[in-house]
């Protein structure tokens, strides 16, 4: 059985929109978190400011420690927004390139099935046990990649459980330290 030019052009021209989509989502990823970077060290740089000026304005230790402490929240809360928004970003950028794992893969065995089943149409009598072989193979292949499919969202799941733990108990725990 051969490959006709035109399906070779259209399998490149396939190969390179995957390539180029899963470049887009990383760059659009990047630039999600190089802008919430720049934000977060803008932000950091005019509380810097201000603590520093609020605790130059204290008139004794005391009242530099009050402040000192009245600044502790907003910090924590900030460190946990900016690691929310940074696992947000990563968490949706990773569903979609799974998204885009999984449209492949669809498609890579709709291309499978119908390449044996034109290999079965032509194939010569007798090769029904190779034929039925690699069939089965594909069907483990199906079936491990639906496994490490739903291991994986298992995974994600267990982790923005775990993001939404820490973050309650470390919120939790500054206003207990108040």
């Amino acid at each position: 059985m051969s490959i006709n030019p035109e399906q070779l052009a259209a399998a490149n021209k396939a190969a390179i929109d995957s390539l180029l989509s899963v470049a887009n989502t990383a760059l659009a990823s990047a630039e999600r978190i190089a802008t919430l970077n720049l934000e977060t060290a803008r932000s950091v740089i005019e509380d810097s400011v201000s603590g520093a000026k609020a605790l130059m304005g204290a008139k004794d230790p005391q009242e530099a420690l009050s402040i000192q402490a009245s600044l502790t929240q907003p910090n924590v809360e900030k460190a946990v927004a900016y690691s929310r928004s940074i696992y947000e970003i990563s968490a949706q950028t990773q569903e979609q390139l799974a998204k885009m794992v999984e449209a492949q893969f669809g498609d890579f065995q709709k291309s499978v099935a119908s390449m044996l089943e034109k290999a079965a149409k032509a194939a010569p009598g007798g090769s029904d046990v190779a034929v039925n072989a690699f069939q089965s193979a594909i069907a483990a292949a199906t079936s491990t990649f639906e496994n490490m499919r739903k291991a994986a969202q298992q995974v994600t799941e267990l982790a923005q459980s775990n993001m939404a733990a820490a973050t309650s108990a470390t919120t939790k725990a500054v206003k207990k330290s108040k």
